[in-house]
């Protein structure tokens, strides 16, 4: 133990994810041990979905359903619309590689009796 952890005292991991230290695996290359890594959201991005009526071009503020329709010119539409939502628009492609928790990389120790 003294050699993975010279001060003898294991980290505080309260609130913290644990996360297999890869120790040359090379799933998560490059980290050391006890190292912490932030959290970061997997690349994509979102559509902003439209519908073209009253000829105006009608756009959905969410995806919950039962929000108002809001128009270009800014009149609030309501009761029944029939049509379909289509997406032609979409905000620009964010992230990282791959999903994750703030963690930290810990090295399991196992002991069979």
């Amino acid at each position: 133990m003294a050699k993975v952890y010279p001060t003898l005292k294991l980290p505080d991991l309260r609130g913290e994810f644990i996360r297999g230290w890869d120790d040359g695996r090379g799933v998560d290359a490059g980290r050391v041990i006890l190292s912490i890594q932030g959290w970061l959201t997997g690349s994509h991005y979102h559509n902003i979905w439209s519908w073209d009526a009253w000829d105006n071009t009608v756009l959905v503020p969410n995806d919950r359903g039962g929000d108002s329709l809001l128009s270009t010119d800014n009149a609030v539409q309501e009761g029944a619309i029939n049509g379909k939502f289509t997406s032609q628009y979409r905000t620009e492609l964010s992230g990282g590689n791959e999903t994750r928790p703030r963690n930290i990389a810990f090295n399991y120790i196992v002991r069979a009796a």
